[in-house]
């Protein structure tokens, strides 16, 4: 049960980590944000949404397929040890989750093309 417990505080701690990144990041790119907002790049705050959506949409997608993938992959291992006859099935299973990542990707593509 201990070394439950160390895996939960690690997977918190990572979870907080990239928390903190990205509003460091965030707060990073506030003022670059606010001269295209103000019109010195000749942006308008539209573009600057498209943007921040297309960044949202792969960086969420792209989380959700990874923390996805890690789970599906660790379960379609343990079920090629056992049988080994099941390893076309998991594939597919890891292949839908990745797809996610793809649609993230597209969507982000189909914003930045609006800017």
């Amino acid at each position: 049960m201990n070394r439950l417990r160390a895996l939960q505080l690690t997977i918190f701690g990572l979870a907080a980590l990239i928390v903190v990144l990205t509003l460091v990041t965030v707060t990073q790119a506030v003022a670059p944000m606010q001269e295209v907002t103000n019109g010195l790049t000749g942006g308008t705050p539209k573009e600057v949404g498209y943007a921040i959506g297309a960044g949202l949409a792969i960086g969420v997608a792209g989380c959700g397929a990874g923390i996805g993938m890690g789970i599906v992959s660790a379960s379609a291992i343990g079920a090629i040890v056992e049988k080994p006859e099941v390893f076309g099935r998991t594939m597919i299973f890891v292949v839908f989750i990745e797809a996610i990542a793809i649609y993230g990707l597209v969507i982000a593509i189909m914003l930045i093309g609006n800017i």
